[in-house]
């Protein structure tokens, strides 16, 4: 499968983001993983994303002088190694990974194409209650962008949090209480993974093109 390499900084952070070309994508290009036999029966779409975010995430792991890649865990998250925190995300033809030292540090990434306005507005009971739309309306952005950030945001602190929680999180597990040009802070709405209720989380996003990218490390 034909991919570019390159770098993303957000929020003082260098995400390894791979372009790929899944037109390209050749079933015996997934040999190139340990866990190859694991994706088998998955469809074609699914295997150029996973292999993608991947390549991403060894780029992560070389930053560390790690030579390895990132297995899958029995709910389908990345396994990293030892000592290290790490999140990978794939959006449209893009994967984004980081990688950290610290089995405590908190890590998550999700890149989202953005939401039709008119699916925003027929999904948005799923995402948000009625106070946080208050807050995605007072930021002047369209609805669909503000709707896609909040989506976005969830996903990365739920994938943050996912190794403390080993479980899968609703979107009412925690709340947008603020949004700015760089950054979105989601509150927890009820007490998780050793963090009380209310706890603020800060993200840092960016817009790219129709994506966003969302981004928690602490």
């Amino acid at each position: 499968m034909q991919t570019t390499h390159s770098l993303l900084t957000l929020g003082g952070v260098s995400l390894h983001r791979i372009d790929f070309d899944p037109t390209t994508f050749d079933h015996a290009d997934l040999l190139w993983l340990p866990h190859h036999a694991a994706l088998s029966h998955a469809a074609t779409k699914r295997k150029a994303d996973h292999l993608a975010g991947r390549i991403a995430a060894a780029h992560a792991l070389q930053d560390l002088a790690i030579a390895t890649v990132p297995g899958i865990g029995p709910n389908g998250e990345p396994l990293w190694p030892a000592g290290v925190a790490g999140s990978i995300s794939h959006s449209g033809t893009q994967a984004f990974a980081l990688a950290v030292r610290g089995d405590n540090a908190l890590v998550g990434i999700d890149g989202e194409q953005l939401i039709d306005e008119q699916e925003a507005v027929e999904i948005q009971d799923g995402i948000i209650c009625a106070e946080e739309k208050s807050v995605l309306l007072s930021t002047g952005y369209p609805f669909s962008l503000a709707l896609t950030l909040a989506f976005s945001a969830k996903e990365s602190l739920f994938k943050a949090l996912f190794p403390r929680v080993n479980a899968f999180m609703g979107f009412d597990s925690a709340w947008v209480t603020a949004i700015s040009d760089s950054t979105l802070t989601l509150s927890l709405t009820r007490p998780l993974a050793g963090f009380s209720q209310n706890h603020a989380f800060i993200l840092h996003w960016c817009q790219q093109k129709h994506s966003v990218i969302t981004l928690l490390c602490e």
